[in-house]
Protein backbone atom coordinates (compact mmCIF):
# COMPACT_ATOMS: atom_id res chain seq x y z
CA UNK A 1 0.00 0.00 0.00
CA UNK A 2 1.73 3.36 -0.99
CA UNK A 3 1.65 6.23 1.52
CA UNK A 4 2.64 10.09 1.61
CA UNK A 5 5.24 11.48 4.31
CA UNK A 6 5.79 14.69 5.35
CA UNK A 7 7.98 15.44 8.59
CA UNK A 8 7.99 19.32 9.67
CA UNK A 9 10.44 20.38 12.73
CA UNK A 10 10.42 23.69 14.07
CA UNK A 11 7.26 25.20 13.20
CA UNK A 12 6.53 28.32 15.67
CA UNK A 13 3.12 26.77 17.05
CA UNK A 14 2.02 25.67 20.26
CA UNK A 15 3.15 21.97 21.40
CA UNK A 16 0.12 21.51 23.35
CA UNK A 17 -2.50 23.13 20.89
CA UNK A 18 -0.78 20.85 17.91
CA UNK A 19 -1.18 17.68 20.15
CA UNK A 20 -4.57 18.40 20.73
CA UNK A 21 -5.79 18.82 17.04
CA UNK A 22 -3.91 15.81 15.91
CA UNK A 23 -5.32 13.76 18.31
CA UNK A 24 -8.77 15.40 17.01
CA UNK A 25 -8.03 14.86 13.01
CA UNK A 26 -6.24 11.67 13.48
CA UNK A 27 -7.82 8.14 10.99
CA UNK A 28 -9.97 11.07 9.35
CA UNK A 29 -10.45 11.15 5.71
CA UNK A 30 -8.49 13.76 4.59
CA UNK A 31 -11.44 16.31 3.22
CA UNK A 32 -12.95 15.80 6.49
CA UNK A 33 -10.09 16.71 8.18
CA UNK A 34 -9.43 19.58 6.29
CA UNK A 35 -12.98 21.00 6.29
CA UNK A 36 -13.01 20.51 10.19
CA UNK A 37 -9.66 22.67 10.76
CA UNK A 38 -11.56 24.90 8.22
CA UNK A 39 -14.34 25.62 10.77
CA UNK A 40 -11.44 25.78 13.49
CA UNK A 41 -9.70 28.68 11.79
CA UNK A 42 -13.29 30.30 11.43
CA UNK A 43 -14.46 29.32 14.69
CA UNK A 44 -17.61 27.33 14.06
CA UNK A 45 -16.37 24.59 15.68
CA UNK A 46 -13.84 23.97 18.79
CA UNK A 47 -11.11 21.44 19.42
CA UNK A 48 -11.82 18.74 22.30
CA UNK A 49 -8.76 19.55 25.00
CA UNK A 50 -8.10 16.27 26.58
CA UNK A 51 -4.73 16.14 27.43
CA UNK A 52 -3.63 19.24 28.47
CA UNK A 53 -6.93 20.98 29.83
CA UNK A 54 -6.17 22.98 33.17
CA UNK A 55 -8.45 25.99 33.37
CA UNK A 56 -9.96 25.39 29.61
CA UNK A 57 -13.39 26.29 29.69
CA UNK A 58 -16.33 24.34 28.29
CA UNK A 59 -17.74 24.28 24.84
CA UNK A 60 -21.20 23.53 23.78
CA UNK A 61 -21.93 19.95 23.13
CA UNK A 62 -18.23 19.22 24.27
CA UNK A 63 -16.52 18.96 27.31
CA UNK A 64 -13.09 21.12 27.74
CA UNK A 65 -11.62 22.60 24.40
CA UNK A 66 -10.46 26.06 22.12
CA UNK A 67 -10.14 27.41 18.84
CA UNK A 68 -6.16 27.24 18.55
CA UNK A 69 -6.77 29.14 15.31
CA UNK A 70 -2.74 30.02 14.28
CA UNK A 71 -2.05 26.10 15.28
CA UNK A 72 -4.79 24.82 12.95
CA UNK A 73 -4.00 26.87 10.02
CA UNK A 74 -0.75 25.59 9.66
CA UNK A 75 -1.47 22.18 9.81
CA UNK A 76 -4.12 22.73 7.36
CA UNK A 77 -1.09 23.64 5.17
CA UNK A 78 1.23 20.96 6.39
CA UNK A 79 -2.09 18.57 5.36
CA UNK A 80 -2.57 20.15 1.93
CA UNK A 81 0.80 19.82 1.05
CA UNK A 82 0.93 16.09 1.76
CA UNK A 83 -2.17 15.72 -0.16
CA UNK A 84 -0.05 17.42 -3.08
CA UNK A 85 2.79 14.89 -2.35
CA UNK A 86 0.49 11.79 -2.81
CA UNK A 87 -1.67 13.05 -6.04
CA UNK A 88 2.14 13.84 -7.50
CA UNK A 89 3.63 10.16 -6.82
CA UNK A 90 0.37 8.66 -8.17
CA UNK A 91 -2.28 8.08 -5.65
CA UNK A 92 -6.19 8.96 -6.00
CA UNK A 93 -7.50 11.54 -4.05
CA UNK A 94 -9.46 8.97 -1.38
CA UNK A 95 -6.72 9.47 1.13
CA UNK A 96 -7.37 9.05 4.68
CA UNK A 97 -4.58 10.35 7.89
CA UNK A 98 -2.82 6.95 9.19
CA UNK A 99 -0.45 8.83 11.27
CA UNK A 100 -0.08 12.45 12.84
CA UNK A 101 1.81 13.53 15.58
CA UNK A 102 3.49 16.42 17.32
CA UNK A 103 6.32 16.64 19.03
CA UNK A 104 8.43 19.11 20.89
CA UNK A 105 11.26 21.18 18.89
CA UNK A 106 14.23 23.25 19.57
CA UNK A 107 13.73 25.94 22.27
CA UNK A 108 16.03 28.95 21.04
CA UNK A 109 16.72 31.58 22.92
CA UNK A 110 15.02 34.85 21.47
CA UNK A 111 16.54 38.29 23.49
CA UNK A 112 14.43 41.24 24.48
CA UNK A 113 14.56 44.88 26.63
CA UNK A 114 13.89 43.06 29.81
CA UNK A 115 15.06 39.06 29.26
CA UNK A 116 15.69 36.64 26.81
CA UNK A 117 12.76 33.81 26.55
CA UNK A 118 12.49 30.77 24.67
CA UNK A 119 10.41 30.34 21.18
CA UNK A 120 7.94 27.87 20.85
CA UNK A 121 8.35 24.97 18.08
CA UNK A 122 6.79 22.21 16.87
CA UNK A 123 7.95 19.06 15.32
CA UNK A 124 4.74 17.69 13.37
CA UNK A 125 5.06 14.06 11.29
CA UNK A 126 1.77 13.24 8.41
CA UNK A 127 1.20 9.98 7.17
CA UNK A 128 -1.12 9.64 4.66
CA UNK A 129 -2.77 6.46 3.13
CA UNK A 130 -5.03 5.08 0.43
CA UNK A 131 -8.86 4.20 0.82
CA UNK A 132 -9.72 0.98 -0.49
CA UNK A 133 -12.99 0.70 -1.76
CA UNK A 134 -14.41 -2.75 -2.36
CA UNK A 135 -16.90 -3.28 -5.04
CA UNK A 136 -17.69 -6.77 -4.63
CA UNK A 137 -21.03 -7.78 -3.11
CA UNK A 138 -20.86 -11.27 -1.14
CA UNK A 139 -23.36 -13.46 -1.71
CA UNK A 140 -25.96 -14.47 0.98
CA UNK A 141 -25.95 -18.12 1.07
CA UNK A 142 -28.45 -17.93 3.70
CA UNK A 143 -31.06 -16.85 1.15
CA UNK A 144 -30.52 -19.54 -0.94
CA UNK A 145 -30.29 -22.39 1.36
CA UNK A 146 -33.18 -21.43 2.90
CA UNK A 147 -35.16 -20.78 -0.62
CA UNK A 148 -34.03 -24.41 -1.68
CA UNK A 149 -36.15 -26.16 1.51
Amino acid sequence: MEEAKLNVKNLPISTKQSIEICRFIRNMELQKAKSTLNNVVNMKQAVPYIRHKMNIPHKAGIASGRYPVKASFQILKLLESTEHNAIKEGMSKDLAIAHISADKGVRQWHGGRQRRRKTKSTNIKIILKELKKDNTKPENKNKTSKQEK
